[in-house]
């Protein structure tokens, strides 16, 4: 796989990157009800906590209200 263009190398290398970092993964539940699990990266978990410190409540919580939050185009 040597043909493979410098674009494309540099996205299957971040791909393999990601996979084989320890993933973290937050339960929480979505705003219908459904139980959701989130795989996070280690650089998104820490900010993650981050946002829910700042906050004082938990990942799972600050997940539940992002939610709920309406998508900007």
């Amino acid at each position: 796989m040597t043909d493979i263009p410098d674009d494309e190398q540099t996205f299957l290398s971040g791909l393999l990157k990601a996979t084989r970092q320890r993933r973290h993964h937050v339960k929480w539940v979505d705003r219908d009800g459904t139980d959701c699990q989130t795989a996070l990266t280690h650089a998104e978990v820490v900010r993650l906590n981050i946002i829910a410190g700042k906050r004082g409540i938990s990942k799972s919580e600050v997940l539940r209200q992002a939610a709920h939050v309406p998508v900007t185009r």
